[in-house]
């Protein structure tokens, strides 16, 4: 049975405490007072060479203007500066999104890891695989994660609407729905009591699937029979089928809705890719850490050709559908739709086109020859490259409509890595000694031991 060391647990101890003083860092230099933040736009005005505050010098009135003359100049005046008191507030709006936005992308990146590694292991089990077993006690400490993962991430959505005053999800917003008819005519759906209902629905049914699976995979070791394994077999199937409505439902939900007037067919899959990905890179990098630490001697070099193949074969359908969803936008040019992708090349276009390179160029390169699919350090290169980019793909998809081009990574950012990233070793290591690191009464287990390709 695994020990969790005590020099790893301090280490995730240490992330955590990092994290948290950066993430409080973040949220104490966010509140900016309104004459903060005009001297900032002030500045960048004068940077750029003019801007509102220069356009303000042209609006004055001249003196030997007629009388109706002036009083139209004036009430360009009033309208210049009502304009400017407006666009002053929306920049302070966004410099406080900032933090939130930080959190919740974090929290939502490690979250869906532990997520995508529950649907793998669910298809393991339907399609009774015969390569994985070795891996499965891996796989089910990765999901001790999603609990209280996705928790957090329904409370971060909750609480920005209420302690940070709508900051990531705009529809929380009475004043901007009264003025709003789009979201009005989605006010049935995107609600906050939905919010909240739909979250819980879908935590419920993934964690009670999880619970079980953990439960009957246990039983099965000190087992006679393989009814326990059967049973497995029938949950895992009704589990993927409830996965992947409530997969791509949580996806409209927790992402896509925080730009409610944009939406997309291919979302739910396309967040799907990128889940699945990171799970089953994360499940490579533990399977090594362990491995290296003598812990999973059963563990071969054709069980690492099977995850790297997994990454690489994933990494290539994510980049279809990206690509899919960009080009149909893209080449039809319908404003409502396009507008989403103008954003993100206008303000975005470093960590934009370097999502797309980390997730697709690199894991192409890198892991498009059999031979290095099994040399270890390789496998973990390719494995930060992509875990990185998809956690950009993730900051792709929550910043430009809640911080606009006021984004940076910074400590707000790293700090939540930092946390979230120490809470899920902390977690998923915990989990991991709570049973033998082999399913030793799966009846696969020898001839996932004696796998090779």
């Amino acid at each position: 049975m695994y020990t969790f060391s005590n020099r790893l647990k301090t280490f995730s101890i240490a992330l955590m405490i990092i994290g948290a003083i950066g993430v409080v860092i973040g949220f104490m230099t966010s509140h900016k007072s309104f004459e903060e933040v005009e001297a900032i736009v002030a500045a960048e005005s004068a940077h750029h060479g003019g801007g509102h505050d220069a356009e303000a010098a042209h609006v004055a009135p001249a003196a030997s203007h007629d009388t109706h003359a002036a009083e139209g100049h004036a009430g360009e005046e009033v309208h210049h500066e009502d304009a400017h008191k407006k666009h002053i507030e929306h920049v302070q709006h966004q410099i406080a999104n900032r933090p939130w936005s930080a959190l919740y992308v974090a929290a939502f990146f490690f979250m869906m890891i532990a997520l995508g590694a529950l649907a793998f292991y669910a298809i393991q089990f339907a399609a009774q695989a015969g390569w994985s077993p070795v891996l499965f006690r891996v796989m089910e400490g990765i999901t001790a994660y999603l609990l209280p993962g996705a928790i957090i991430v329904v409370l971060i959505g909750v609480a920005s609407g209420t302690i940070g005053h709508y900051n990531l999800f705009v529809w929380m917003d009475p004043e901007v729905v009264a003025h709003d008819k789009l979201i009005q005519g989605k006010a049935g759906w995107l609600n906050t009591w939905g919010f909240a209902i739909r979250g819980f629905i879908f935590i419920a049914g993934w964690s009670l699937y999880r619970h079980f699976a953990r439960k009957f995979s246990i039983a099965q070791d000190n087992a006679d029979d393989n009814k326990n394994f059967k049973k497995s077999f029938r949950i895992s199937a009704a589990f993927l089928v409830f996965y992947i409505y409530t997969e791509s439902m949580m996806s409209w939900d927790w992402i896509m809705s925080v730009d409610p007037h944009w939406f997309s067919t291919l979302f739910g899959w396309y967040v799907f890719a990128s889940m699945f990905v990171s799970a089953i890179t994360v499940i490579a990098m533990i399977t090594l850490y362990l491995k290296n630490k003598g812990l999973l001697p059963f563990v071969n070099d054709s069980h690492l050709h099977d995850l790297a193949k997994f990454m690489f074969g994933i990494s290539i359908f994510w980049t279809y559908l990206w690509f899919s969803q960009f080009m149909l936008i893209w080449y039809s040019n319908i404003p409502e739709e396009v507008t989403y992708f103008v954003t993100r090349l206008e303000d975005y276009k470093l960590p934009f086109l370097g999502m797309v390179a980390m997730n697709f160029l690199f894991p192409l390169l890198l892991l498009m020859n059999s031979d290095y699919k099994r040399i270890p350090w390789f496998v973990v290169m390719a494995g930060v490259v992509i875990l990185a980019g998809h956690y950009l793909d993730i900051f792709n998809m929550i910043m430009p409509a809640t911080v606009g081009d006021r984004w940076f990574i910074g400590i707000p950012e790293i700090g939540s890595i930092l946390l979230f990233g120490g809470l899920f070793i902390f977690v998923v290591f915990t989990a991991l000694t709570k049973a033998p690191l082999l399913a030793k009464g799966n009846p696969y287990i020898k001839e996932s031991e004696h796998f090779h390709y």
